[in-house]
């Protein structure tokens, strides 16, 4: 299989091909090895090479033979390393085992290549760590490809690989699959399973998914990975039908709320809001009540809150690493802004964690009662189509914990929310930015609600194709 013809295929077509016969998983992984090499050293998406061999995975799964890759964070497969993005952590840290994601990748057939670049402990809303250097977006290798998933986006988005792992703790699937111009879904929390590692990884904001070029294979995805393990604090109810069969235009009239106003106030660049109100448009013209509206809720409350849900976990396993390690923590081996969030959240007391999760759930009931009247909301992804390399730097030293969240969220203050509500959302495509650049559209909906995003997505797939888009940086 040649390159050429590997890169014109998503995850779905290569599955069928594999299937068919027509090619073999041999040849279409060592076509995307040759893809992914091709990329790298100017997108710099991986940590560490490709793996000499894809990583274990079922011959029979209903994606079997497609290629793909794991972030560094979070995510175990036995016996790789995992650095989490920091020099704390050296080379890495091998895991015994498999989270039960993994397993169910595996499961599905996904040919797992190597290890994708990831921002220190994943808070940043760019990937350039100290450690690994920056991940370029392919679209313009000036811009940022997003974080905390960039080094997976960045290799998606190149058509290097179909599909590739990401999670979600505040935006971090949908911020750099807006950035590079791909399908980001978060699923509702407890939709897919952290076992058995965690329970409510970040005080229950962090989810586990990926990134795609296509709203079908984002569909056919979740089909093979949902569900819940033994175990779990969560048991959502399982989809009327296929989610594949759910990722087509909705029938009927949904009520679509639409927002371009950031809640923290940030300034929203104009091509961010033209490309909701074309989204809103397609949605209207497909029949669809759109009205402008957003969820009322206290977002200097909100703020404060999900500051100490994320400087106590990089406090967690910033210190938990060092001690386990025997490493003092400073600046030789943690970026200023990890540094300062860590022993921030080093000085929170059990009382601010409680304090916390009333706002949050202050704010989840204030936005489910939003969604009683409204089917889905349509916001932009970030407030800007991408960053700068150096725009979001995690390691100047100016900057305390709060001024680097307010950094982050200025760029990003539309994620975040459902994270904390535990509704899905998912970016797409929107119209490009006047650079050519892409330009991020968020659909958020009810908790559980995944149907009702993928009909909305594949609607917009259908309206503002995006499928024949090539970045600068492009596998060949």
């Amino acid at each position: 299989m040649q390159v050429s013809e590997y890169i014109e295929h998503d995850a779905t077509g290569l599955a069928e091909l594999v299937r068919g016969g027509t090619v073999s998983p041999a040849e279409v992984q060592a076509a995307a090895r040759r893809a992914v090499e091709s990329v790298n050293g100017e997108l710099n998406a991986l940590v560490g090479p490709l793996f000499d061999t894809p990583l274990d995975a079922a011959p029979d799964g209903p994606l079997a033979g497609v290629p793909f890759a794991i972030k560094d964070l979070v995510l175990h497969a036995a016996g790789v390393p995992q650095a989490d993005g920091s020099r704390l952590l050296g080379k890495g840290i091998p895991f015994p085992h498999d989270s039960a994601l993994m397993t169910r990748f595996r499961a599905a057939g996904l040919a797992a290549m190597g290890v994708t670049a990831t921002p220190e402990f994943g808070f940043n809303a760019s990937t350039e760590p100290v450690a690994n250097g920056p991940t370029r977006n392919p679209w313009d290798t000036a811009r940022s490809a997003g974080g905390s998933s960039g080094g997976s986006a960045a290799l998606v988005a190149s058509r290097a690989l179909p599909v590739a792992h990401a999670n979600d703790g505040g935006g971090s699937i949908r911020i750099p699959a807006g950035n590079c111009g791909l399908v980001g879904l978060k699923p509702s929390r407890g939709r897919v399973s952290v076992a058995p590692d965690f329970a409510d990884p970040l005080l229950g904001l962090g989810v586990e998914f990926a990134v795609t070029r296509t709203v079908r294979d984002a569909a056919a995805l979740l089909d093979a990975v949902h569900g819940s393990e033994p175990g779990d604090r969560y048991l959502l109810p399982g989809p009327a039908t296929r989610y594949a069969d759910a990722a087509r235009p909705p029938a009927g009239r949904l009520r679509v709320a639409v927002s371009t106003t950031a809640p923290n106030g940030a300034s929203v660049d104009p091509a961010c809001v033209a490309a909701v109100r074309a989204a809103a448009d397609a949605l209207a013209a497909a029949g669809h009540v759109v009205e402008d509206a957003a969820p009322e809720y206290d977002s200097e409350a909100f703020d404060h809150a999900n500051l100490t849900a994320w400087c106590s976990f990089l406090a967690d396993g910033a210190l938990g690493a060092a001690a386990a390690l025997g490493v003092e923590l400073s600046t030789d081996v943690l970026e200023h802004t990890t540094l300062a969030c860590a022993r921030y959240g080093a000085s929170l007391t059990a009382l601010d964690i409680y304090a916390a999760d009333r706002v949050f759930n202050a704010t989840t009931r204030s936005v489910a009662r939003f969604f009683a009247d409204h089917d889905v909301l349509l916001t932009p992804t970030t407030a800007a189509p991408n960053t700068a390399l150096g725009t979001l730097d995690a390691d100047d030293p100016t900057l305390d914990a709060r001024g680097w969240y307010d950094r982050i969220f200025t760029f990003a203050p539309f994620t975040a929310l459902s994270n904390v509500t535990g509704a899905p959302a998912i970016s797409v495509p929107g119209t490009p930015s006047p650079e050519g650049w892409p330009v991020g559209v968020q659909v958020v909906g009810r908790y559980a609600a995944e149907e009702t995003l993928l009909g909305v997505a594949a609607l917009l797939e259908e309206a503002t194709p995006w499928a024949d888009r090539r970045p600068r940086v492009v596998a060949a």
